[in-house]
C-alpha cells in the first residue's frame, strides 16, 4: 500500500501539466496580484497580500487535488491497471484510500510554495499557531475536491477527464471567489458562491488569517460536500470496478 502510494505521488511529480497548473500558476498569479494590490487593507484590517495568499494557496490545492485524481484514475481504469490492482492483495478500500492519500500529499507543494513566496516577497507574517491551523485546514479541506476528481475519473475516458476536471476546477475557482474577491460579486453571484465548496473552503482560511478561528457554518458546509461527493465517488468507483 505504501509502495503504491509512493508510486502514485512520484508519477504526478514528473507530470509537466501538474507542475505548471498546480505549482507555478498559483505562485505567478499571487505575485502579480500581490504586487498590485498587496499593500491595501480590507475592512477587517487584513492586508490584501495575506488574503490573496489564502486565495492562491486554495486555488493551487484545488487544482492539485483534482488534477492528481481525475486524470490518473481515468487512465488506470482505461488502461486496465484497475483490473490488475483488483487481483492483488490490496482490498478495494485500500485502493481508494491510497489514491486519496497520494492526491492529498500532492496538495502540499502548492500550499507551501505560495506561503513561502508570500513570506519572502510580501513579508507576510502570522503567529506560528495560526500558520499551522491555516495549512492544516487548507490541506484537509481538499477531501471533497479529490472525491470530485475520482468521480470524474470513474465515468470519463482519460482524454475527456482532463478537460472535464479543468473546467470544473476553473468554474469552482471563479464561482467560489478564489480569483476575484467575493465582495465585488453581484447578489446573484454571491448566492452562487455561497453554494460552492470552494467559497467555504477559502472562507475558513480567510477567517484563520484574520484571527477569527474556524466558523462552524463553513466547516459544516465543507464537511457536507465531502460526504456527498465522497459517496458519489465510492458509488461510481464500484460501478467502474464491476465494469472492469
Amino acid at each position: 500500500m505504501l509502495y503504491y502510494g509512493r508510486t502514485e505521488a512520484l508519477r504526478m511529480l514528473r507530470n509537466r501539466r501538474y507542475l505548471i497548473f498546480v505549482v507555478v500558476f498559483p505562485v505567478v498569479l499571487y505575485l502579480i496580484n500581490a504586487n498590485i494590490y498587496g499593500k491595501q487593507v480590507d475592512e477587517a484590517g487584513v492586508s490584501y497580500s495575506v488574503g490573496l495568499m489564502v486565495s492562491m494557496a486554495a486555488y493551487g490545492a484545488l487544482a492539485s487535488s483534482m488534477m492528481s485524481s481525475a486524470v490518473p484514475w481515468a487512465t488506470e481504469r482505461q488502461s486496465g491497471w484497475l483490473r490488475q490492482l483488483q487481483i492483488t492483495p490490496l482490498p478495494n478500500w485500500a485502493i481508494i484510500v491510497t489514491k486519496l492519500a497520494a492526491a492529498m500529499v500532492l496538495v502540499l507543494p502548492s500550499l507551501l510554495l505560495v506561503s513561502l513566496v508570500a513570506i519572502v516577497q510580501q513579508g507576510v507574517s502570522l503567529p506560528p499557531g495560526r500558520w499551522a491551523l491555516l495549512l492544516l485546514i487548507l490541506w484537509l479541506g481538499t477531501v471533497p475536491f479529490v472525491a470530485l476528481g475520482l468521480a470524474i475519473g470513474s465515468v470519463l475516458s482519460a482524454d475527456a477527464a482532463q478537460p472535464a476536471a479543468m473546467i470544473c476546477m476553473f468554474a469552482l475557482a471563479l464561482a467560489g471567489g478564489l480569483w476575484f474577491p467575493p465582495e465585488i460579486f453581484g447578489a446573484t453571484m454571491r448566492t452562487i458562491a455561497g453554494l460552492t465548496p470552494t467559497f467555504h473552503y477559502a472562507a475558513l482560511g480567510w477567517s484563520v488569517v484574520g484571527g477569527h478561528g474556524l466558523p462552524v457554518t463553513d466547516l459544516l458546509v465543507l464537511a457536507g460536500w465531502a460526504l456527498g461527493l465522497g459517496g458519489v465517488a465510492v458509488y461510481l468507483y464500484r460501478r467502474a470496478t464491476v465494469r472492469a
